[in-house]
């Protein structure tokens, strides 16, 4: 009796200190809250600009957004409309608007606002030459800026001159020497990467690559040779080599791009998206010794998918299917047939029976079954793409009526046309009609 009233009471015991401890932590919660609420503007602020800044870093785009919305209320509560902390807040929520397609405009708007807060600016100091400088940063900001904006706009005299404009007042901002060095060359790499940016709207591809080279050494000086920074600058210049026919070039950098990625994250997807371009770029290259480059690149990026983000995600689908192609330009079609044949599942599976990865699946292996001179199979294979292109496409597309014009000409082989005979005569007699109800006259 006595041991179950010391159960009952350690019971009883128990229960209070969980209600206690729930009420305790929904107190500390609330008054957390509330001074939260109580302080200052200029406290909140500050807390605003760290956490954007954390979410920038972690490339959280989509979340920094609200953060610089509401830096940007706070700022005018701490300063007022026209302090250049507010041009300062305006070009910030531009920057936070240009990581996220299709806000270019918006960019655009806050650049210009920032731009013209700043020309009126209430206060601009001639004796605190460090104020001055943070000015003048702000200024450099919103020039580069409102060029990428004008960029993504196609709007290229205006953002050309822009960019001129950012490229000088850099350079003023390093006569200050209040900059530090390695901020400064921070600056200097992005403004050279947001002209090579324009120049390659502009299709003037050789001053592109010579302004990726300088936002390339920029970047190294400031981050390191091995930074992953470095990687999409590495793969912006091979974009551009290529576009000019120097292939090697392409190649050259790829491949450094793709050992940096490898070094630094070794299962990631960047090192597997960068195995897959280096093996693109030696297809592109269309020399026979780029071959053995190739395979090793594409199976290199097909088991760098799969360690990633598993055997079916769309990444590893699409390097199976540039591989897959490879294959039977190189007349390795049985290889070729036994991939496509093991993906198929998988596309269904990642994609649906309906897709265009699937109907493509179906038009690769009809290709290579064609080349193997399997007729039949090939003939039944296409058909199976021929409906689902009809289903996607509609049967006037281009691709559906190439696929068509493929199988009529298939079906005059003696092999297809045996075949479809032999099919036609196992059909069953189509059965007599009878009169609806089967009633009895």
């Amino acid at each position: 009796m006595q041991q179950t009233q010391e159960v009952q009471t350690s019971g009883h015991t128990d229960s209070s200190t969980v209600t206690l401890s729930t009420e305790l932590r929904n107190k500390i919660k609330n008054k957390s809250s509330e001074t939260e609420l109580l302080q200052p503007p200029s406290q909140k602020l500050l807390q605003c600009e760290q956490k954007a800044n954390v979410h920038i870093s972690n490339q959280e785009y989509k979340e920094a957004l609200p953060e610089l919305m509401t830096y940007l209320a706070l700022a005018r509560i701490c300063y007022g409309d026209h302090h250049w902390k507010m041009a300062e807040a305006h070009v910030n929520l531009a920057q936070g608007y240009l990581q996220l397609q299709g806000f270019s405009l918006q960019a655009k708007q806050h650049a210009e606002k920032a731009k013209e807060i700043l020309l009126a600016s209430s206060l601009i100091p001639s004796s605190e030459s460090e104020q001055r400088m943070d000015i003048l940063q702000c200024s450099v900001a919103i020039s580069h800026t409102l060029g990428r904006a004008l960029t993504a706009l196609h709007k290229l005299k205006d953002a050309e001159r822009s960019l001129i404009k950012a490229r000088k007042l850099s350079e003023e901002l390093l006569q200050g020497q209040h900059v530090p060095p390695d901020k400064w060359i921070e600056i200097k790499a992005g403004i050279e990467l947001s002209f090579a940016q324009l120049y390659q709207s502009q299709k003037k591809s050789k001053e592109a690559l010579l302004c990726y080279q300088k936002a390339l050494n920029y970047t190294e000086k400031s981050k390191g040779e091995d930074n992953l920074e470095c990687v999409p600058i590495y793969k912006k210049i091979a974009g551009a080599a290529q576009i000019l026919g120097d292939h090697d070039t392409a190649i050259q950098h790829l491949v450094k791009a793709h050992f940096i990625a490898l070094r630094k994250s070794p299962s990631s997807v960047e090192t597997a998206n960068t195995a897959h371009l280096v093996a693109r770029a030696a297809v592109a290259s269309k020399k026979s010794d780029h071959n053995d480059l190739a395979e090793k690149y594409f199976q290199e990026s097909i088991n760098s998918f799969e360690e990633a983000e598993g055997t079916g995600s769309a990444k590893c689908l699409a390097a199976e299917d540039d591989f897959c192609q490879f294959l039977i330009d190189t007349g390795q079609q049985e290889r070729a047939a036994l991939m496509l044949k093991g993906s198929l599942e998988a596309k269904k599976a990642t994609f649906g029976d309906l897709s265009p990865e699937v109907a493509e699946t179906y038009w690769l292996l009809g290709v290579t079954e064609l080349a193997q001179g399997h007729t039949n199979l090939a003939h039944k294979k296409l058909k199976k793409c021929l409906y689902l292109q009809t289903l996607l496409y509609g049967s006037h597309n281009k691709r559906t009526r190439a696929t068509k014009e493929t199988i009529d000409l298939l079906s005059k082989t003696p092999d297809v046309a045996t075949e479809q005979r032999r099919t036609d005569e196992e059909k069953p007699p189509f059965p007599c009609s009878t009169t609806l109800g089967g009633g009895r006259d």
